[in-house]
């Protein structure tokens, strides 16, 4: 999974998936552009330990001129732009309310800051993408956009599995399908992975719970799912398009 002279943008790349992305980019040979509307410490780290090939893009990606922007800032810090990671997860106030009592403002804004977000990005980055002759697209989806989920696996807990992030999630990778047909012969490839659970400092018997349902490990750190998205940026991947890859540890078998 070489990426030596790859330039990738990574949306969302303060996040936990985000950084572990970035970093792998770069232990692989690649560059990488680290897009968010923060920049944490551990991003300010990672810059600081690869500046000739990291490059922070502050601002919201969601919004398509600024992912122009920052792939404007790719082509100009590294001479190319081969590919791209949609791994925002932008929240409204009310993310995580009970089906029981959604709003309509805020599930208008989850499914368009969250969906609507990522094809607009898509949009934005194909474009790039055929006037630099092809790359890669990869978008972070989830389990959750492929099973309905465990909804045992919450009692007891104030945890909830929000109807809208099922709904967004299958609706990344209808997203990844259709683009991967309309893009016929352009030489991109899209494609998204599928992470199981990421651990932050969920209760113990929701963890306990989880982990029954796995084979190895159960809950998954960030960095697991880093090399199924260096995968399917490599050239090892060329002929790997329209698929989902779930990376869960057995929890949707």
């Amino acid at each position: 999974m070489d990426l030596t002279g790859k330039s990738i943008l990574v949306a969302g790349g303060s996040g936990r998936i985000g950084v572990a992305i970035s970093k792998a980019i770069l232990v692989r040979g690649g560059n990488v552009t680290i897009g968010d509307i923060n920049q944490t410490v551990e991003v300010e780290s990672t810059i600081q330990e690869h500046m000739d090939r990291a490059v922070y893009f502050q601002g919201d990606l969601t919004r398509p001129e600024i992912t122009d922007a920052a792939i404007k800032t790719t082509l100009e810090q590294f001479g190319t732009f081969d590919g791209a990671i949609q791994s925002a997860y932008p929240r409204s106030a009310g993310w995580g309310t009970k089906f029981e009592d959604l709003t309509p403002e805020f599930l208008a804004e989850d499914l368009q800051k969250q969906l609507g977000g990522t094809i607009l990005f898509s949009q934005r980055v194909t474009a790039a993408l055929k006037r630099n002759g092809g790359g890669s697209l990869v978008l972070i989806s989830s389990i959750q956009g492929l099973s309905a989920p465990k909804f045992r696996h919450y009692a007891g807990t104030t945890m909830t599995s929000p109807i809208e992030y099922s709904a967004i999630k299958a609706g990344v990778n209808a997203v990844v399908r259709y683009l991967a047909k309309y893009l016929y012969g352009q030489n991109i490839r899209v494609n998204s992975v599928s992470p199981g659970g990421i651990l932050n400092g969920q209760p113990e018997d929701f963890v306990s719970r989880y982990r029954e349902e796995c084979i190895n490990k159960g809950m998954l750190d960030a960095p697991d799912i880093a090399g199924a998205v260096c995968f399917l940026l490599s050239d090892d991947s060329v002929f790997i398009n329209g698929q989902n890859t779930v990376v869960d540890d057995g929890w949707s078998i």
